[in-house]
């Protein structure tokens, strides 16, 4: 494996940090539930476009975790649980996603369910960059996060050319 993640380091721009780039997802996802806290049920328009903007970024962010970074911690006794508790995470905002999107957007519920998948997707941040990301810290070395982060940067950029 360490010729491999020489082999692609080598390729790579700069810093490609598997944890820092999810970190950075992060960052991205929290201004954009922040955003949906100000909608109103006259702003059904506004909240369309919002949520359809969660959810590619959502869809992307999940995606990459699930297929990478999931897996690779699964690998690891350390790791395994953290794995298994962030794919139901995940699970569960899908859902609050999709009732989102079947809901009509100036339902007075709307908001409300809004303001849990809000506070789902914090708490999974929070746990993801505490115990996950120290843990993930302590299993790989650091080109193997950058390893990770350079298929994970490969695979943000083949899905946003299908979107």
């Amino acid at each position: 494996m360490a010729g491999a993640v020489a082999a692609v380091m080598k390729r790579l721009p700069g810093d490609t940090d598997a944890l820092a780039l999810l970190e950075r997802d992060h960052r991205r996802l929290e201004d954009l539930l922040k955003q949906g806290e100000g909608t109103t049920e006259r702003s059904a328009q506004g909240r369309t476009k919002l949520l359809d903007t969660i959810t590619s970024e959502l869809t992307v962010h999940e995606m990459i975790e699930e297929k990478i970074l999931y897996p690779a911690l699964k690998a690891h006794p350390q790791g395994k649980d953290l794995a298994l508790e962030g794919y139901q995470e995940h699970h569960v905002a899908d859902l609050l996603i999709k009732e989102l999107h079947d809901l009509a957007k100036d339902d007075e519920r709307w908001g409300a369910k809004f303001k849990v998948l809000q506070e789902n997707l914090e708490h999974h941040i929070q746990e993801e960059e505490g115990p996950m990301f120290r843990t993930a810290r302590g299993l790989f070395t650091r080109e193997e996060l950058q390893a990770l982060g350079a298929l994970m940067m490969k695979m943000q950029s083949e899905a946003g050319a299908r979107r």
